[in-house]
């Protein structure tokens, strides 16, 4: 059921809402909450931002040291050792990004067209613009930071100098 279709079951119209401070007030909870919820939608992409930062700064990290010890002859692994592990560390970070990004992207187009649909009823207040989402663009950013690693473990290109 719609925020309309149970705004007319109630046999509210959008007049009789305007002026009840009861449904005043309830409009102004439900519209606190999808603010609450879209803050929890942030919460969960700076986690998902957390560990994927995590995955791609280790898995370079091996690369570069194992790489360094390898060429003054200090350790005897295999020679493509370091860049397969550390490549396939950074590789699940960018994929574990990619996800948290498209869930993220998913989950607020469903949220800002039901939040939509709730102030075309008067069923919320839509006083509060929803602003963009800078942890979205922190995100894409790691995104990029994370190619570019993973591009120069695999193809030795070193876009930083």
């Amino acid at each position: 059921m719609s925020l309309n279709d149970a705004n007319q079951a109630a046999g509210e119209s959008v007049n009789e809402a305007a002026g009840n401070p009861s449904l005043q007030m309830g409009a102004r909870r439900t519209g606190m909450a999808y603010q609450r919820t879209r803050l929890s939608a942030e919460r969960t992409l700076m986690s998902v931002i957390r560990t994927s930062l995590s995955l791609i700064g280790f898995g370079f990290t091996i690369y570069q040291v194992f790489s360094s010890a390898q060429s003054l002859s200090q350790v005897s692994i295999g020679a493509n050792a370091p860049r397969n592990f550390g490549t396939a560390l950074v590789a699940l970070g960018i994929g574990m990004l990619v996800v948290g990004i498209a869930y993220h992207i998913s989950f607020m187009l469903a949220l800002r067209a039901d939040r939509e649909e709730g102030i075309a009823s008067s069923q919320i207040r839509g006083l509060s613009p929803y602003p963009v989402s800078m942890t979205l663009v922190v995100a894409c950013a790691l995104l990029l930071l994370g190619i570019l690693a993973i591009s120069s473990m695999v193809f030795g290109v070193h876009p930083f100098g």
